[in-house]
């Protein structure tokens, strides 16, 4: 059984932009680089739908939304989990000779 191989971005980058510029066709690309037809559209769609967003004005990336409740949600349960940490961590503590 062959093992899937995962291509960096900017491997994916360069043979999807070969496929944008129509010089060869995506079967040509595909037997050069060794990757599956339907691979180079998915690559070629992506570079197509996310190419505005480097023109975007504000420089980077947009911070991704925090959802307050989600946050708090978290902050329990890490509150819970240290608790729970330092409970076991007290009981095992006569048995590691610590």
């Amino acid at each position: 059984m062959k093992k899937r191989r995962n291509h960096d971005a900017g491997f994916k980058a360069r043979v999807a932009l070969e496929a944008v510029k129509g010089e060869r066709t995506v079967s040509e690309l595909a037997a050069e680089y060794g990757v599956h037809p339907t691979m180079i559209h998915q690559w070629k769609k992506a570079l197509l739908e996310g190419a505005a967003d480097i023109f975007e004005r504000g420089g980077g990336k947009k911070a991704p939304e925090v959802d307050e409740d989600t946050v708090r949600a978290l902050h329990a349960k890490i509150g819970e989990l240290a608790v729970a940490n330092d409970f076991l961590s007290r009981k095992l503590k006569p048995w590691t000779g610590k």
